[in-house]
Order: structure tokens, then C-alpha cells, then sequence
């Protein structure tokens, strides 16, 4: 791998370039791409290592929008290419109906997204509304906590998507500025280990010449229902693929990957917070602060929500009393106890064992707000106090 001081942005425009070359042997590769703050310095590496010769084999579009850079993502992948593009915030509302096509077909194109505030009123500040709106439409979703991570998942979500027991695309997630902006030191793979660590696509449904044949035609109810349950069907597979996945990493790089759902100090905590993407980072350095003045809190960081990895969230929170879920995301209108859209989610992987656990929600960093190292001293002695949960709690305001 080579070492180097890098923004997310920087390194996912080289990262999906070369696991798109990694292709040139089969049927290439390719982008759909428009720009948009804070995703645009993505598609400009993008196009900077194509002009470079790095793509050997497959094409950049400049489109006119977002919905059109999917739609010739969509074009590409039913062709045979290995196809990927990144957007953010309202970018990616505009390419919604694309969005959802993209998975209804089966297609296994991965995605960035920067994740910022929806507008208007207009904000380029981080927050996970864009993303989540999403969550229910057959995408991956994986939420990464810095810049190692998201290189690392970019890899990773190739394999995992083109894997045929899958075929689902995947969508990698990165905190507005937070990560696409930061400079941080991050192993790049070589265009040697990107072919080692992916299989050439081969997939089983692409367009051919020789048997023509039309896409997206009306489907009657019963056939359309048969789709939807075998796609909910195959959402299962995604958890022994990442396994692989992860085995398949650590054999070429020498390290492992991390679960969907990984836990920090879990095993005795008595009370668990719950964090995903950058405010991991912050809980954790506020789990060594607790556990020093001999409070048992420990961390558990989602990285993947769809799909919902419910058996590794059981296991991690097993012997915890309380559970305090943090959300960079709400849900206007939902059950006040619940605000949160992960922490709606966590309610329901609890089930029969939810009236056992005390869960809080708690809103924090909406429209790119700071989320402190105060704020969640504030969220640890909350929860230990709490006796019952009570309305989501907002911080920062």
C-alpha cells in the first residue's frame, strides 16, 4: 500500500479508480459524474487519474446532474463495467429515482456519500439526512468513522457487491468536511493489490448482443413481490460475505477490517453508547476518560445499518443496563422516545429484551454542529442518572 496524507475525497476518487481498473480485464469501468460541494474534489481525482492514463480500460461522464451521472452508472453496470460515483446532500435527492432503480436491478454499483445537511435553508455542514432517506431501498450502507475505514470499505464493497449470493449496491458514507476535507495519514492501495483483492465482474445478468432483450417494463403485482423477497432474501447473504470479505482483506493486506457492529469496553459496561461515523471517535475518547474515574460505559459504533447486523448488536450489548444512542439524524413526527433514526432501529433489533434495557436517544450535531467532547460527557452522566427514558434529548442548540 502506499502511505500517504490524503482527504476522504482524495482518496476515494483513487481508490475507486483503481478498483475500476482492477476491471480492465473484463468489461472496464466507469463514472457518471457532477459535482457538489463538499463531494466535488471526488470526481475531480476521478478525472485527473483517467486524464492520467490510470484507467486502462472504461470511461469518465461529465453529465449535466446528478440523476443523469446514476443513470450512466445504471448503463455502464448492465453492460458488464464495474460502476461508481459519489454525491451529497441534495445531489443526491435528484438522483433518488436512480437511486432506487439502481437497486431494484440488481446492479452492484457503489457509491460515496458525503454526507451533508438537506436544504434549504442551505447548509454544507454535516449531518446524515441524505443517506438514511435511503435506508429502506436496498442499498448497503456503510458509515465510516475516518478516512482508513472508508478506503478500506471501498475495496470491501465491490467484493461484497458483485459477489453473486448479494448483487446489491452499496453506499459508503463520510461526514461532510469532518473527513472529506481532513487531511489524515491513509494506506492507498496499489493497483497490484486492488487486483489481487478483486475478482474481475462477471455479472450474471448483464446485457448481451447475442440475447436482446428489454429492462424495465411493467411487471404484474405477484412478480414484482417475488423480486422484493428475494432481495430481502439475499440482504442475508451480506453478513458471511463480509466475513469473507474481511478474510479475503487481511490475507493481502495484513490487517483486518472491523465488524458492522464493533464494541469498545463493552464486556463488563453497565451502560453502552451508541455512535456511527466521526462521533465514534468522540466517544471513545470519552469511554477512557470514564473508565479511568471507574464508570463501566463502554462503546459500540455502527458502521453498517443496512442491513441491520441485529445478532452482532444483541451480542454487544448483551449485559449492558443502559443504552444511550446518539444520532446525527432525526425523524420529524416520529415517537418522541425514539427521534432518532438509528436509535428507532435499535428499539426494534431489541424486541422482548427492550422493556429489560433502558434506551435514551439523543440528537446531537444537526446541521453540522460540533459534536463535543462536553456534549458527550453530558450524554454518559445522563444516562447513568436516568431511572427511564424520556423524550429525545438535543444538544448543542
Amino acid at each position: 500500500m502506499i502511505k500517504q496524507l490524503c482527504t476522504a475525497n482524495y482518496a476515494g476518487g483513487w481508490t475507486f479508480s483503481i478498483c475500476g481498473n482492477a476491471n480492465r480485464n473484463a468489461r472496464g469501468c466507469g463514472a457518471g459524474i457532477y459535482p457538489i460541494t463538499p463531494q466535488t474534489e471526488v470526481v475531480e481525482t476521478m478525472v485527473d487519474l483517467y486524464n492520467k492514463g490510470l484507467i486502462k480500460k472504461g470511461r469518465i461522464f461529465h453529465v449535466e446532474s446528478e440523476h443523469s451521472a446514476l443513470a450512466a452508472c445504471i448503463g455502464m453496470s448492465m453492460e458488464g463495467a464495474r460502476a461508481f460515483t459519489a454525491t451529497s446532500s441534495n445531489g443526491a435527492l435528484y438522483m433518488a429515482e436512480n437511486i432506487v432503480c439502481s437497486a431494484l436491478l440488481r446492479l452492484p454499483i457503489v457509491m460515496q456519500i458525503v454526507n451533508r445537511t438537506l436544504g434549504p435553508e442551505w447548509n454544507i455542514w454535516a449531518e446524515q439526512g441524505e443517506s438514511l432517506l435511503f435506508r429502506d431501498w436496498g442499498w448497503i450502507q456503510i458509515y465510516c468513522e475516518d478516512n482508513q475505514e472508508f478506503v478500506d470499505h471501498i475495496l470491501m464493497a465491490f467484493y461484497i457487491s458483485e459477489n453473486h449470493k448479494v448483487l446489491l449496491p452499496s453506499m459508503l458514507c463520510v461526514d461532510a468536511f469532518i473527513l472529506s476535507h481532513t487531511l489524515m495519514p491513509v494506506l492507498l492501495p496499489t493497483q497490484e493489490e486492488a487486483d489481487q483483492y478483486l475478482p474481475s465482474l462477471d455479472l450474471p445478468h448483464r446485457l448481451k448482443v447475442e440475447n436482446p432483450c428489454t429492462v424495465g417494463g411493467l411487471s404484474a403485482p405477484r412478480i414484482t413481490a417475488s423480486h422484493r423477497y428475494q432481495m430481502e432474501a439475499d440482504f442475508a447473504n451480506v453478513f458471511p460475505v463480509y466475513r469473507e470479505a474481511q478474510d479475503h482483506f487481511e490475507k493481502i493486506f495484513h490487517r483486518r477490517p472491523t465488524d458492522p457492529v464493533s464494541g469498545y469496553c463493552v464486556e463488563d459496561a453497565e451502560v453502552i453508547v451508541v455512535a456511527s461515523a466521526t462521533v465514534a471517535s468522540t466517544v471513545r475518547k470519552a469511554v477512557d476518560k470514564f473508565r479511568a474515574q471507574g464508570k463501566k460505559v463502554g462503546l459500540l459504533k455502527f458502521k453498517m445499518l443496512r442491513p441491520f447486523p441485529t445478532e452482532l448488536f444483541l451480542s454487544v450489548v448483551k449485559n449492558a443496563d443502559k443504552i444511550a444512542v446518539i444520532d446525527r439524524n432525526f425523524a420529524l413526527g416520529a415517537p418522541q422516545k425514539v427521534g432518532g433514526i438509528f436509535c428507532q432501529d435499535i428499539v426494534a433489533a431489541l424486541g422482548s429484551v427492550a422493556s429489560a434495557k433502558l434506551v435514551q436517544s439523543y440528537i446531537l450535531g444537526i446541521g453540522g454542529l460540533d459534536v463535543t467532547g462536553d456534549q458527550i460527557d453530558f450524554v454518559i452522566n445522563d444516562i447513568f442518572s436516568r431511572s427511564q427514558p424520556t423524550q429525545s434529548l438535543w444538544g448543542g442548540l
